[in-house]
């Protein structure tokens, strides 16, 4: 039991997001998750993260658009907390170096993600798009997957064109579970797993769950994939706030992972909920820095 005042390993979200909400730029948030069409900001998250007891988060991108990407940075450089910032760069573009640079001075840029799972797979293979992908290591950068289940093929394939280039999995690649479809995802899972550069999110699930009925014990075959699959060195815990609320709010899903992850040993609970985020994303953070709370 942690006493007051003794320190205890950082607790990290990996996985959450800001916006300032607008139809014409968040085109994505369809119908069932209209409860999330308004603005989201730090001041919004910091409470749930203190009710929760986690310490700081990664802030990934929601919209394709460099102006995000700065706003982010912006607001990380406010905020202490926000230890990185996963943002959209035009990766394609012949200049993405420049670009990437500028956005280096930053010392809370940590990755970039482009939405792959609105591509088709034909995107995975585009020379330009791998060209740019192929910047991101010397740069110390890591590269965020967003694929759906189906897309995990072409995932493989794109992270063997790159071997010396370190990638983070979202939202376990968006099983089907919902429809309760293990296969071929588990395979996939096994297969990209073999891909030591590779690490996991355990982010994202119940939205891909049935959003007003699902349950723990609907979740547990999927995140038993993901960690027979990765292990506990490679998973991070992500809230996918605040799109997860469409299911369920922070503490909710926090207790689900915490229940989840209680059959580990504590050093394998306090990896997946912070540890391993910090050296995934290299976060200026102390892993032992945090107090009681």
């Amino acid at each position: 039991m942690i006493m007051a005042h003794e320190k205890r390993p950082l607790r990290v979200d990996a996985h959450q997001h800001f916006w300032q909400y607008s139809k014409d730029e968040y085109g994505w948030i369809d119908e069932p998750m209209a409860s999330i069409r308004r603005d989201f900001l730090p001041d919004d998250l910091r409470p749930l993260l203190d009710e929760a007891g986690i310490d700081a988060t990664v802030a990934v991108q929601a919209r394709q658009s460099l102006e995000e990407t700065e706003w982010l940075l912006e607001l990380a450089a406010e905020h202490d907390w926000i230890a990185g910032v996963v943002g959209w760069v035009p990766l394609a573009s012949a200049d993405v170096q420049r670009t990437l640079e500028q956005l280096c001075r930053s010392p809370k840029f940590k990755g970039v993600r482009h939405v792959l799972q609105a591509e088709p797979d034909e995107y995975f293979e585009r020379a330009d798009f791998n060209a740019g992908l192929a910047k991101l290591a010397k740069l110390g950068l890591f590269y965020d997957i967003l694929v759906v289940e189906r897309q995990l093929p072409a995932a493989i394939r794109l992270v063997d064109r790159h071997p010396d280039q370190t990638f983070v999995l979202d939202h376990v690649a968006k099983p089907r579970i919902a429809d309760g479809e293990l296969e071929p995802w588990r395979a996939n899972m096994r297969e990209l797993a073999r891909r030591p550069q590779v690490t996991c999110k355990i982010s994202g699930m119940v939205t891909e769950a049935d959003l007003h009925h699902w349950t723990g014990e609907q979740l547990r075959p999927y995140i038993d994939v993901a960690l027979e699959a990765f292990g506990p060195r490679r998973l991070l815990f992500g809230s996918d706030w605040p799109v997860c609320t469409v299911a369920a709010n922070y503490q909710r899903w926090v207790n689900v992972v915490r229940e989840y992850t209680s059959e580990l040993s504590v050093y394998e609970q306090q990896a997946i909920f912070g540890i391993n985020a910090i050296y995934a994303y290299n976060l200026k953070l102390d892993p032992g820095e945090a107090e009681n709370s």
